[in-house]
């Protein structure tokens, strides 16, 4: 199945909006039509019956006769004028006899004649009559009285389709239209023309990105709220992206030199005792070498492994009644019995009354060793730890403490980030850089979170927030 054609949201909403206006006028245009129509109909009806009515009263003479008089006519052009009316309908006047006393010399006016005395029953109240020829004229009857009786008719006529000739108002109509139509394409299109604009430099800037380039640059800020922030979350997502490539680049080198620098010295004193290069004490010193190497490749291994296992939330809880002071002590004391040096000062304070809380006591034991251990690599084995335990509200807070370096302003947003690891620690440390980003996912799997209190040139602060 072929791919429907794209057009650009320029054209495709300037299109749409450009016939929306133009279904908009047409309607408009044509209710204005109707009503135009219908009340140039009305005010030429009642110019008729002003002026059949003014007629009727000016032919009769003192025998009640009807008698056309030269002067009637002036005095009706007189009134046409002052009342600005540009079109001058046919009359036929009927005296008693039904004859016709007045009708003029037109064409139009001698078969209106023949009509007149079919329309002298009609009521009053018509205003329409159709010509054989199927030509429709408005029509206004007026009876002719004297002393209550009816001498005469006076009957006027003018042709509908004259309502559209004569009409000023639908030359205004069309012309104001148009011009509406041309300032609302020309507003569309500018309107339009603003609000892709900056939505097409941003596709532009993603199609950049999907090429490998995240260095974005957009011309200005906008004014429109909503653009503005679309802006500003683009650029946020090509610096975060930016900064997660760099970082699975360094990830790429870092495990590939990680895994290799143990992988090496294995199979060189391996190699050497296989030749018997070294023997005896010196033989199983190499040996023991290898076997903590070996360890230690094993710890990266599992780590890559749980952190595949965390990624996609595959994190197992049990949860136990624990004193967390009774719980913390027991961590710390077995963390501090593997610690090879001697120099590490670990001190812990004691809540006033006891914590309680429900959690996983492995999972808590994880989170403490992570952080116990960079606090132990950012002293350089020397140092002190405090771990302090305190109550906030309904949260349970384990603060641990060292007196290290500090972690570098600029580093302190990515030190949660996986495979991240400072600068200086990639000159001082073994590993993968996931120890922080395995402890912060465990604390959010049981339903807390760890945060970087504080750090400085005298320290750093990780706190654990567990809740009741």
């Amino acid at each position: 199945m072929s791919e429907k054609k794209r057009i650009t949201l320029f054209r495709y909403w300037t299109t749409r909006y450009l016939i929306t206006l133009c279904i908009g006028l047409l309607v408009i245009g044509i209710a204005s039509s109707f009503w135009i129509n219908y009340s140039e109909k009305q005010k030429r009806l009642d110019f008729m019956r002003l002026m059949a009515a003014e007629v009727s009263d000016r032919v009769v003479d003192a025998d009640g006769k009807v008698v056309i008089s030269p002067f009637l006519f002036r005095l009706l052009d007189s009134r046409q004028e002052s009342l600005r009316v540009n079109y001058k309908p046919f009359m036929v006047i009927l005296d008693a006899n039904h004859r016709a006393v007045f009708g003029g010399r037109d064409p139009l006016n001698s078969e209106l004649r023949r009509m007149a005395q079919d329309l002298v029953e009609a009521d009053e109240s018509m205003s329409q009559v159709k010509l054989e020829r199927g030509e429709e004229l408005l029509f206004v009857k007026k009876s002719i009285r004297v002393n209550q009786q009816t001498v005469g008719w006076v009957m006027l006529f003018t042709p509908k389709q004259d309502l559209m000739r004569s009409t000023t108002e639908f030359q205004l109509m069309f012309i104001m239209l148009i011009s509406l139509g041309l300032l609302g394409w020309l507003v569309i299109y500018l309107l339009t023309k603003k609000l892709s604009t900056p939505i097409k430099d941003v596709a532009d800037a993603a199609k950049q990105i999907v090429m490998g380039n995240y260095e974005i640059h957009f011309e200005k800020d906008r004014r429109e709220e909503e653009i503005d922030e679309l802006i500003h979350s683009f650029k946020e997502m090509a610096d975060r992206l930016r900064q997660l490539e760099l970082m699975r680049t360094e990830l790429l080198a870092g495990v590939t030199h990680e895994l290799k620098t143990p992988v090496t010295s294995i199979s060189g004193l391996v190699q050497a005792v296989k030749d018997d290069i070294v023997s005896g004490e010196e033989a199983k010193e190499f040996l023991e070498i290898c076997a903590k190497e070996t360890v230690r490749l094993q710890k990266m291994v599992e780590d890559l492994l749980d952190f595949n296992s965390f990624a996609v939330g595959d994190i197992r809880i049990r949860r136990e009644q624990q004193n967390m002071y009774e719980l913390v002590q027991e961590i710390t004391h077995q963390w501090q019995i593997m610690q090879e040096a001697e120099q590490i000062e670990l001190s812990i304070q004691k809540p006033a009354e006891p914590i309680i809380v429900n959690t996983d006591p492995l999972r808590v034991q994880q989170i403490l060793y992570n952080l116990l251990n960079n606090a132990a690599q950012a002293m350089g084995s020397r140092g002190k730890i405090d771990v302090s335990l305190s109550v906030v509200g309904e949260e349970i807070r384990v603060d641990v403490k060292d007196t290290g370096q500090g972690i570098p302003e600029a580093e302190q947003p990515l030190i949660f980030e996986r495979f991240y690891r400072g600068e200086e620690k990639k000159q001082v440390v073994r590993g993968l850089g996931l120890g922080l980003s395995f402890s912060k996912m465990i604390a959010q799997a049981l339903g807390g979170k760890l945060l970087l209190a504080e750090s400085s040139k005298d320290g750093s602060t990780f706190t654990l927030v567990l809740h009741q």
